[in-house]
């Protein structure tokens, strides 16, 4: 076979670091690849206006697999402010890259996994009858809509005429915002399709068949957001009736997800949602597993492009230490995730595998499962340096 082509994007703060780490691990696996460097993020909208430059989109579309480390996004204002001076006057808006990039190439399906590490000091634990501690297994996959919802940037700050003529149209914003001038109003739309709503309820369906779960949890809101919540709900309730009679469909409110969680964690597999939700609840079940260091995640669609990237954002804070301190667990969670979609699972089992006994025999640990504050002294505490856990990682294969 012949060698396969990874576009690896560091993107910003400690993805590049991350990355690297993560690569080395790969590597060390026996996984034969090359990697080819793609651009992109907040250096290049400063200095050219494009946070997603043409020259990586290309290179997706020719080598197809991507490993992405982190982005930095900041509000509209403060991204115009850090524009390159020539740039200011030359028309250019900021778009998230990570978003642009998922729209350009289709990826609709999301995929965030959050399983329990045995012995990782930062399980969510409960008390239980008599006094006990107990440790529930959490085993979670989130199906997250990946490019409709409330990240399918349609929107508007002071809508122009047609826009505001239609919105007007509904009895309901004539009633409740009609008295607004369209100068002092922001409107941010929230759009599903029933082709892409079906395509990633038919994927947790299929996940769930494929691993023997006996259900799936839609997690919406369609008592109140009744008609995007409401079509998928109902998508699911007649793919299971006519598609997957094994197979039940429960239907949770995303508020009251969030509480359930914490109580019976144990009890949700398999669960799909759009895109602002399925954001919120992979962040929550992250953080029964030890937080945003251990949770990790892949996007593909029809075109047949697909990126894997931890959940975590860029940790500017951490980009400069003399030592990086970050956990790079979710990095080659997501880089064992890509093997998994290669056909690579041999490799990645044994990576798993290596970082399971590393967590479960706790000899090296970063400063998150240490429970320490991210300062660049935890190293001199006993903390696990980025490299560090990499090496521990390593040894074990």
């Amino acid at each position: 076979m012949a060698k396969r082509t990874i576009v690896a994007m560091p993107g910003d703060g400690i993805g590049k670091v991350v990355l690297d780490e993560a690569i080395r691990v790969l590597d060390a696996a026996g996984f034969d690849a090359e990697y080819v460097t793609g651009d992109i993020g907040w250096e290049f909208w400063c200095k050219e206006g494009n946070p997603l430059p043409d020259r990586t989109i290309e290179l997706l579309e020719k080598h197809k697999i991507g490993l992405f480390g982190a982005i930095t996004s900041k509000p509209k204002d403060k991204a115009t402010a850090e524009l390159a001076p020539e740039l200011k006057d030359k028309g250019c808006v900021y778009y998230s890259p990570i978003v642009a990039m998922r729209q350009h190439f289709g990826m609709d399906i999301c995929m965030r996994p959050c399983k329990t590490f045995k012995g990782n000091p930062l399980n969510f634990i409960r008390r239980g009858a008599n006094n006990t501690i107990e440790e529930p297994l959490v085993d979670a996959m989130i199906f997250r809509q990946n490019t409709e919802g409330l990240y399918g940037g349609v929107e508007w700050t002071n809508p122009p005429a047609l826009v505001y003529e239609g919105l007007m149209s509904h009895p309901k914003f004539k009633e409740n915002f009609g008295w607004c001038p369209t100068e002092d109003l922001a409107v941010s739309t929230r759009i599903f399709t029933r082709k892409y709503t079906t395509r990633i309820v038919k994927a947790a369906f299929e996940y769930a068949k494929a691993n023997g779960y006996k259900g799936i949890t839609v997690c919406e809101k369609p008592n109140v957001i009744r008609e995007t919540s409401g079509m998928m709900l109902k998508i699911a309730q007649e793919m299971s009736k006519k598609e997957y009679p094994e197979i039940a469909v429960w239907d949770t409110n995303i508020d009251a997800q969030m509480m359930w969680i914490t109580k019976n964690p144990e009890d949700y597999n398999v669960i799909v949602a759009g895109n602002m939700f399925g954001d919120i609840i992979s962040d929550g079940f992250a953080g029964l597993i030890g937080g945003l260091g251990f949770a990790c995640s892949a996007q593909f669609g029809e075109g047949g492009v697909a990126v894997f990237e931890p959940t975590h954002g860029s940790a500017p804070k951490y980009a400069d230490y003399e030592t990086s301190i970050v956990n790079p667990v979710a990095m080659i969670m997501s880089a064992c995730m890509m093997l998994d979609h290669l056909g690579e699972k041999e490799i990645s089992n044994k990576i798993q595998k290596a970082i399971a006994e590393v967590i479960e025999e706790g000899k090296v640990q970063c400063y998150d499962m240490k429970k320490m504050r991210g300062t660049p002294e935890v190293v001199k505490q006993g903390a696990a340096s980025t490299k560090e856990m990499a090496d521990a990682i390593i040894a074990k294969l």
